[in-house]
């Protein structure tokens, strides 16, 4: 069977992680809880952000669940009456004063995205390739900015969902893995920010390492590479291993937010085998 590793590193890339990884249960520091602390998800209705969502309540969060639509958020109220839930676009310039006005967060979770169209660099147009820059990067640069000028109380955490292919490329989807490389900078940049002012806010980046084709955007990427690379979803799926789930980024994002002994790290891979720090 033809399988997108014989093709070399490249086609792995929002697929394969890198090799220096340890167990979530390895990283340094006690973890606490989430219970009675305030949690705001963006991005809420789907994927990693809705199981986010899910894995907060569980833990015993108050909980602002916030997307575009609300029908995915009258469901997810239905599933679990006891969160809220607000109907707003995270890249819009009064987002963040709103989302903080509704619930002031000791935990911001920055899932909100657009999913990026598949096809070669010279077949897209430049708002095709532009758009997670116009999305994920403008809601994340949106809400980091308001975290710092509000500023959030210390001990605050806002964590930065990206994506592997900040690290390894991803040659079929535009500006996608530059913008999610761009977060990682971001949460960076931040945390020496937070540093600098003496505000003891804690930003950080999440990087799930490799795809996830439960979700929406894993599905499109499958498809996306399965047809680039003459394939059918099927095999290429089953080429994949060690993939995480959305669940498993819904524990990692828990774990960073408890995590007592912060250190200076900002990014972390989270795949099968656990959470890593990356930097």
């Amino acid at each position: 069977m033809l399988c997108a590793d014989e093709f070399g590193r490249w086609p792995l890339s929002v697929v394969h992680g890198g090799t220096d990884r340890q167990s979530g249960q390895d990283m340094n520091g006690a973890i606490g809880t989430l219970r009675g602390r305030n949690v705001v998800v963006l991005g809420a209705s789907r994927g990693i952000g809705r199981e986010t969502v899910r894995r907060a309540f569980l833990e015993g969060a108050c909980v602002l669940a916030v997307a575009r639509g609300s029908d995915g958020l009258q469901q997810l109220q239905n599933e679990m009456p006891g969160i809220q839930t607000l109907a707003l676009d995270g890249t819009a310039d009064h987002a963040p004063p709103r989302v903080f006005e509704t619930l002031s967060p000791d935990v911001v979770v920055v899932c909100g995205g657009a999913i990026p169209t598949p096809g070669p660099v010279h077949n897209l147009s430049w708002n095709e390739f532009a758009t997670a820059w116009q999305t994920d990067v403008k809601m994340s640069f949106l809400f980091c900015g308001h975290a710092l000028r509000a500023p959030l109380a210390p001990g605050s955490t806002v964590i930065l969902i990206s994506s592997g292919a900040g690290i390894h490329g991803s040659p079929i989807s535009g500006g996608y893995a530059g913008a999610k490389r761009m977060q990682m900078f971001l949460a960076s940049y931040c945390q020496k920010e937070s540093a600098r002012l003496g505000l003891g806010i804690r930003f950080a980046a999440l990087v799930p390492m490799r795809l996830m084709p439960e979700t929406d955007l894993g599905k499109v990427a499958v498809e996306g590479y399965a047809q680039y690379l003459g394939m059918k979803p099927t095999d290429f799926i089953e080429c994949m291993t060690d993939r995480q789930s959305a669940a498993d980024v819904a524990a990692a994002v828990v774990r960073i937010a408890t995590e007592r002994d912060v250190g200076t790290d900002t990014v972390f891979g989270v795949s099968a085998d656990g959470i890593s720090r990356l930097s």
